[in-house]
């Protein structure tokens, strides 16, 4: 690649579109110049695809409302949000995808932005900056004709399921942390803008390829490996690890015992940190609602466990016997866990499929140990226990952990190398 891709990023869909274009734009449908507030619905005639693409780039932009992001995750809430760039209308399925038209750069601003705060050390912004762009351009160059590995294998007995980009068929990558966070300019940070800048069409790459460069909010002191998250595909450079630098012996933790110890203790980590000044760097408002992420514990009565299981796999367990993890990776984290109950016995995976299934929300992350507390009169348990490790999946870099490396003056390509082992940073375009 020598130059610089548009990228297509989908913001929202709906059947009615609330738009707010600041400046003169140009309708493709008949060559017309709007501005202002317009409604866009579906009307379930064979409506064309429009595009709206400002007549001064540098000045004008649009608003699109009621924008949702953190969907499915604890923090989910609802945002006006402002975008630069063009703006495609495109209708499917009965309603309209708004889709942002946008210089794969200028969505990096945003996404780093969005990922992390404007209080981010300079280290860190181009740390992250490096590994979105990686992670963006790699998504754009796989072969959506190629043979992917199915992402749903069922049977009675199991439901292994995980989700990635090629589920996005209508336009790139979509706008929240399914993908990367992007929020337009409504958070847009001049750190960020400058990071993005320093590190212009810098990727990590290894063996010649663009490394499909994944992160997570805290992995809990131990790296996890590809192919227990995703696909059945093995990275080099995503390998199992220590986060740390004076204490890097990490114990199989794919072992019960093993995982079990480590989860119940306080290791040496980069991300075990409650240090308020790393943690702003990371954690935008919202994130900060969640605080107990390096170590965690939540409870379920029999009734709320079951419940909550039957809402949300579709599957009616009954009252629920156990919960037996049956393979775990490199982090600890659960990819295999049987689910006991009274009327049905299956095993779900992988991580975020787990995490899904036992939370209305998600669980922090899948690197979790079980206790039952009590039982009935029938022996069934009264109460579950999870206590877990980390935020997130945990493959490739710590975003916490990366904060405190940045703090701890490490530049971006300290931080790069010891989350991407093996790797190198070239870049790929002017």
């Amino acid at each position: 690649m020598t130059t610089e891709p548009l990228i297509k990023v989908g913001i929202i869909t709906a059947p009615s579109l609330a738009i707010r274009f600041n400046g003169q734009f140009t309708d493709s449908s008949d060559g017309s110049k709007v501005s202002g507030d317009m409604t866009f619905s579906y009307t379930g005639k064979c409506d064309p695809h429009r595009t709206f693409t400002p007549t001064d780039p540098g000045s004008c932009s649009f608003e699109i409302s009621d924008v949702t992001i953190g969907v499915d995750f604890h923090w989910q809430r609802h945002e006006t949000q402002r975008f630069s760039g063009a703006l495609l209308l495109k209708p499917h399925n009965g309603k309209l995808i708004a889709i942002n038209l946008i210089a794969a750069e200028d969505y990096l601003k945003s996404v780093i932005s969005s990922e992390m705060s404007a209080q981010a050390s300079t280290e860190l912004l181009k740390a992250h900056a490096v590994i979105s762009r990686s992670w963006l351009i790699a998504m754009l160059q796989r072969d959506s004709t190629s043979d992917q590995p199915d992402d749903r294998m069922t049977s009675d007995k199991e439901m292994i399921m995980w989700w990635d980009r090629e589920d996005h068929t209508e336009f790139d990558v979509c706008a929240d942390d399914h993908c990367q966070r992007y929020q337009g300019i409504s958070r847009m940070s001049q750190k960020a803008v400058e990071a993005v800048a320093a590190t212009r069409g810098e990727v990590l790459t290894d063996q010649g390829q663009i490394c499909d460069a994944r992160f997570s909010k805290c992995c809990g002191g131990a790296f996890e490996l590809f192919e227990n998250c995703w696909a059945p595909v093995h990275h080099r450079y995503l390998t199992a690890g220590s986060d740390s630098k004076t204490d890097t012996h990490l114990p199989d933790l794919r072992v019960e015992s093993n995982a079990r110890q480590w989860i119940m203790s306080q290791p040496d980590a980069f991300c075990n940190t409650d240090d308020t000044t790393v943690l702003d760097q990371v954690m935008n408002n919202y994130d900060r609602e969640t605080s107990d992420f390096y170590r965690w514990s939540v409870e379920y009565d029999q009734s709320e466990l079951s419940s909550i299981l039957h809402n949300r796999t579709g599957i009616d367990f009954g009252q629920i016997i156990d919960l037996v993890p049956e393979a775990r990776g490199t982090s600890g984290r659960i990819y295999r866990l049987t689910i006991i109950g009274t009327k049905r016995c299956m095993t779900i995976g992988k991580e975020l499929a787990i995490r899904r299934a036992l939370s209305t929300s998600h669980l922090y992350s899948s690197a979790f140990v079980v206790e039952r507390h009590g039982t009935d009169n029938t022996g069934l348990p009264l109460r579950f226990a999870l206590h877990g490790a980390g935020w997130g999946h945990g493959v490739g870099l710590c975003q916490i952990g990366a904060a405190m490396m940045g703090e701890q003056g490490y530049n971006y390509h300290d931080i790069l190398l010891h989350y991407y082992r093996g790797a190198s940073i070239q870049r790929i375009y002017k």
